[in-house]
């Protein structure tokens, strides 16, 4: 009786992780389609103890943007985020992998610096992986956590260290980490990209001071397709120079060892040198320009 027990609690079990998951998937694709973006950042308290101190100003953008479904496999999702400025102007935005039940991340350290972890098995049992890379697909920050579904609501939340936001590339020099809360909430409107950030400046010796904290509030309002018709037809003509992109990092992920990159080759940045090639550029040249800024 005590081994049928056991053999029942086992096939809910399992049962019950299959009908979670399928639930997850749901809300994974739901944040794909097209959207007007509000992007809403506000510093909120100053940790540091310096009169002198600057905090930077509120920013509040906003942005018609298509999310495009890249990969869609039983245990990989991939998204790639594209901005529409116009009809003729689309700019390749951030992308989104979700791993199901992945054991291998790339934790980011500071600078361009990131370290390859493995997780245990057992401790990711049920959970995602989202992978965030920046918009020349190399890596950006990454964590695991479970789906909740719950109440109607469904969201997922994790916390991990990430490089500083583009927004504070040229404005901020005193901190190097920003230690991110994500929530990613789906909603009656479309979904809700929520954060809680520290700004954190890492010294050599792993040393963390926290300089102050940050509130993000990215809200994805859902609107018909046809309204990012522009960048559909932009994805169609490019994706194939960005599915070689992908492959070469794929091949340096592959290596399971830390990974530091180059800022800048020939005094230009990476993603400078991969938006200037044309759409029929070689898997051969795009490979080429990846080595030069992964350092050996």
């Amino acid at each position: 009786m005590k081994k049928i027990s056991l053999l029942l609690a086992t096939i809910f079990s399992i049962t019950a992780l299959a009908q979670n998951k399928q639930e997850d998937i749901k809300a994974i694709k739901n944040m794909c389609g097209c959207y007007e973006v509000t992007f809403n950042f506000t510093e909120t308290f100053q940790t540091k103890k310096d009169s002198t101190y600057t905090a930077s100003p509120t920013k509040k953008d906003f942005a018609l943007e298509w999310v495009e479904l890249v990969e869609d496999t039983p245990n990989k999702i991939s998204m790639q985020h594209l901005l529409i400025v116009s009809d003729s102007m689309i700019i390749k935005h951030w992308r989104q992998d979700w791993l199901y039940e992945n054991t291998e991340l790339y934790n980011f350290d500071k600078d361009l610096h990131w370290k390859y972890t493995k997780l245990d098995p057992k401790s990711v049992k049920g959970q995602w992986t989202q992978k965030v890379f920046q918009v020349d697909d190399s890596p950006r920050y990454e964590g695991s956590a479970t789906w909740v579904h719950v109440d109607g609501k469904h969201y997922w939340m994790n916390t991990t260290d990430a490089p500083l936001p583009r927004r504070e590339h040229t404005i901020r020099g005193d901190y190097n980490v920003l230690k991110r809360r994500n929530i990613h909430e789906i909603t009656d409107y479309g979904w809700l990209h929520e954060q809680d950030n520290v700004k954190i400046n890492r010294d050599n010796n792993g040393k963390d001071t926290e300089v102050a904290k940050e509130k993000g509030l990215d809200y994805y309002v859902k609107v018909d397709d046809s309204k990012c018709k522009a960048a559909q037809n932009w994805w169609k003509e490019n994706q194939n120079l960005w599915k070689n992109v992908r492959a070469k990092w794929q091949t340096v992920f592959d290596a399971k060892k830390d990974i530091n990159l180059e800022r800048k080759v020939d005094k230009k940045t990476l993603f400078t040198h991969l938006f200037k090639l044309k759409p029929d550029a070689s898997k051969e040249e795009t490979d080429k320009i990846i080595d030069t800024f992964v350092k050996k």
